[in-house]
């Protein structure tokens, strides 16, 4: 794999340009969605509302629609709980503990699990954090089977995200989030912070070692690109995976600088992502979810009172869901 090193023009002008039309969010701090090019009015309606749908989490994380349930499930890694919402029941507890039962918070910071996925066979898989495994959980019997947890012999850090290709290879980040100490802790094996790909029955392949901080990840709606969401707060960024067609990388670059969006109020940092079918973009940023072009353009930024932390969509597809901080969100799509 080769990174160029460089910060590519458009990234760095997308970033510059949302920045410039970023103003305070209201007073009233009520989430919204603000408009910065007319291309958004194709993938969402002119005044359309930003709900709230749930409340009182301690962190929400992991989206994911279920369509076998007809429900949206997320996580609360610190709570250590996966819940579920439907427009007919509303919230409930779905899966406790969703991660490692009777960790030590001087050694874990987050006992549960994060990111959500569904496999090809319709199984739940979890980034189990606090297990620092990624799990399956079987929908129909409620069984449980971790399916890898190491890398040369070595434990993960804590896996965080994760995208499932249509070959069923695994995608996933291992940053330290979940180790109370970070890279500093006692626990941590790994000598990297790394991003991996994993298929059943082979051994673990590292994709990158050189992230400070991989967060969120996703496939290109073609499998020929990989993008991995950089969360370091002095680097900000979404790196971008040329990808063979055994899945590795061979070339890397940055596809998004954020530095420049970390102007004061504006909370989070790059984090979750989905992509749509037709390459659109929609990502979390300082100061919210942005909603890009697949060439970097901004169209339209949701706002929060806090981190918007990771996305998923839902309901066919005409709902996206967001996870901000102690709330769920919920926007109609086109």
């Amino acid at each position: 794999m080769r990174d160029d090193g460089r910060i590519g023009r458009r990234a760095v002008l997308t970033a510059g340009a949302l920045l410039l039309a970023a103003p305070a969010l209201a007073a009233d701090a009520r989430p919204r969605l603000r408009r910065l090019s007319p291309g958004l009015d194709r993938i969402v309606a002119p005044n359309t509302p930003v709900e709230v749908i749930a409340t009182g989490i301690r962190w929400a994380e992991g989206p994911l629609w279920v369509p076998a349930l007809n429900a949206l499930l997320f996580t609360d890694p610190p709570a250590n709980i996966v819940r579920r919402w439907s427009r007919a029941s509303g919230t409930s507890v779905f899966l406790s503990p969703s991660g490692a039962p009777g960790t030590d918070p001087k050694l874990i910071r987050e006992p549960g699990a994060n990111g959500l996925a569904l496999d090809r066979s319709g199984g739940l898989l979890l980034a189990n954090s606090g297990g620092r495994s990624i799990d399956r959980v079987d929908l129909r019997t409620g069984a449980r089977t971790m399916l890898v947890d190491r890398y040369q012999g070595r434990r993960f850090n804590s896996p965080n995200d994760m995208h499932v290709a249509r070959d069923g290879a695994i995608y996933f980040t291992d940053p330290p989030y979940g180790l109370t100490e970070g890279d500093t802790s006692p626990l941590k094996e790994q000598s990297v912070n790394g991003v991996y790909r994993w298929v059943a029955g082979r051994q673990p392949v590292l994709i990158d070692g050189t992230l400070t901080r991989p967060n969120g990840i996703a496939l290109s709606p073609d499998e020929r690109r990989l993008f991995v969401s950089v969360s370091d707060e002095k680097a900000p960024r979404i790196m971008v995976y040329d990808l063979d067609r055994r899945g590795l990388p061979i070339r890397s670059r940055v596809w998004l600088d954020a530095a420049s969006l970390q102007v004061p109020g504006a909370k989070g940092l790059t984090d979750g992502m989905k992509i749509a079918r037709d390459g659109t973009m929609f990502c979390s940023a300082p100061g919210g979810l942005m909603i890009l072009t697949p060439d970097a353009k901004p169209l339209g930024v949701v706002e929060a009172d806090g981190p918007i932390a990771n996305c998923a969509f839902g309901e066919n597809g005409r709902t996206l869901f967001m996870t901000a901080s102690d709330r769920v969100l919920r926007m109609r799509l086109r």
